[in-house]
């Protein structure tokens, strides 16, 4: 072969290989992009908000130092039960023994000293009587001036009787103060329950807790017979969450375990940090303070344990649902007659839904540009987007209030191919597409 000819035919295969690949990229493109198709259908949607927090008696006790001493006994452990009014712990009682003893004294001297002043005050009483008396029988036997000393006297011995009066009052103020002191030396359950904490150690020192509430903490009791789990709830969702709301609650110790709660509580202002209560400013996340109270907690259950809360704030039984990977967000367009016809006629929304999408604004470098939420309706391979209205969210799925029906058939994924699909694109079901019409639950 000559090499002319050598050239000619490999400039030919050439071009065959070009051709090849032009027709093989020309079919690829016909037969469209490769997405999930799923077919609209009812299902039962449950709304639910995800939260943790910690586990907690709903009535607890902290029992803390209201007088300085020594810790001489400790008559329980962590972990007793407790009835009201056992003995718990005891604080040196010495110094407060003596200083009951002076004050008793300091009672003991004033109530003398009262009684002397009465008796004072009496014999002057009866001196002033006299002198009164011999007055006015005969002027010239008491003369005006002993009258007035007599009178003067009787005053004076009254107002020392006020001011011993006074005194034993005082005295026995003291008294009854350095009694109070002594019985701060013996500390009693306040109430049933189990000690959950015991902070300190027989030879330890109580100091009262002036100005922190943790130093001057001696022992928790806690009332395990209701036990409540206090979860964050982030601001976006608190709004969802209502008093009475069912719950779901899982326990880190008890992995296997779920339990029924209810929300009792919904705290009406935020949760602040400690930076933010002392600027009063807040540039951070906002949660607000839930709780929940457990049906039936377990009998071994503690408090600060671990806890995740699944709060149910809707159900929809047999709700029109899409996947929530197949909503997406286009720029706000009609839709034409050409788009409905195309997408099955009856099967679409009427004219009144089309024009009134739920819309989104988002800011552009040119301004406001409006665009609305929905999903690609597929019909005969070809894709258009259709606006949609949606309710509730599951777990996996939206509830459509308006915008498709019963048996459209949608782009369902994957995600990439949802975001990039264009309006008209053609495209051809992977190998994950099915019947996705059964009826189940998100």
């Amino acid at each position: 072969m000559s090499k002319r000819n050598k050239v000619l035919l490999g400039g030919g295969i050439g071009v065959l290989v070009v051709v090849l690949i032009l027709v093989s990229v020309s079919a690829k493109r016909d037969k469209g992009t490769e997405v999930r198709f799923e077919t609209v259908g009812r299902r039962d949607l449950i709304a639910a908000v995800t939260a943790s927090g910690k586990i907690q008696p709903k009535k607890k006790v902290d029992i803390s130092a209201d007088i300085t001493g020594r810790i001489t006994r400790i008559a329980v452990r962590e972990g007793d039960l407790v009835q009201k009014g056992q003995f718990l712990l005891q604080i040196d009682p010495t110094i407060y023994q003596a200083n009951m003893q002076r004050a008793n004294a300091a009672m003991s001297s004033a109530e003398a000293g009262a009684v002397q002043a009465k008796a004072s005050r009496d014999q002057s009483s009866r001196a002033l009587v006299r002198t009164k008396e011999l007055h006015e029988q005969n002027p010239n036997l008491v003369s005006q001036e002993q009258l007035e000393q007599a009178q003067t006297a009787f005053e004076i011995a009254d107002a020392n009787l006020n001011a011993s009066q006074h005194l034993v009052e005082q005295a026995r103020a003291g008294l009854q103060e350095a009694r109070d002191q002594l019985a701060k030396t013996h500390l009693t359950a306040p109430m049933a329950g189990r000690v959950t904490r015991l902070a300190v150690e027989e030879g330890e020192v109580a100091v009262p807790g002036t100005f922190s509430r943790e130093t001057g903490l001696l022992l928790t009791v806690s009332d395990l017979s209701v036990i409540q789990t206090t979860v964050n709830v982030d601001e976006t969702d608190v709004v969802r969450v209502q008093i009475g709301d069912s719950v779901e609650v899982t326990i880190d110790a008890f992995p296997d375990t779920t339990f029924i709660g209810r929300v009792t509580k919904v705290s009406n202002s935020a949760i602040l940090s400690a930076a933010s209560a002392a600027t009063g400013q807040n540039d951070r996340a906002v949660d607000y303070e839930v709780e929940i109270t457990l049906v039936n907690p377990p009998t071994e259950v503690r408090p600060d344990l671990s806890a995740t809360a699944r709060i149910v704030t809707d159900t929809r039984k047999e709700a029109l649902a899409i996947p929530i990977i197949a909503l997406t967000v286009r720029e706000n367009t009609p839709i034409t007659t050409e788009q409905k016809t195309a997408s099955g006629g009856g099967a679409g929304p009427t004219a009144a839904q089309a024009a009134t999408p739920k819309d989104t604004t988002r800011a552009g470098a040119g301004g406001k540009k409006k665009e609305s939420e929905g999903v690609f309706i597929v019909h005969n391979g070809v894709a258009n987007f259709r606006p949609v209205k949606v309710g509730i969210a599951g777990e996996e799925h939206f509830e459509v209030i308006d915008g498709v029906r019963q048996g459209d058939t949608i782009v369902a994924g994957p995600y990439q191919a949802v975001r990039d699909l264009k309006e008209g694109a053609r495209v051809r079901p992977s190998k994950e597409s099915g019947d996705t019409t059964a009826r189940k639950r998100s």
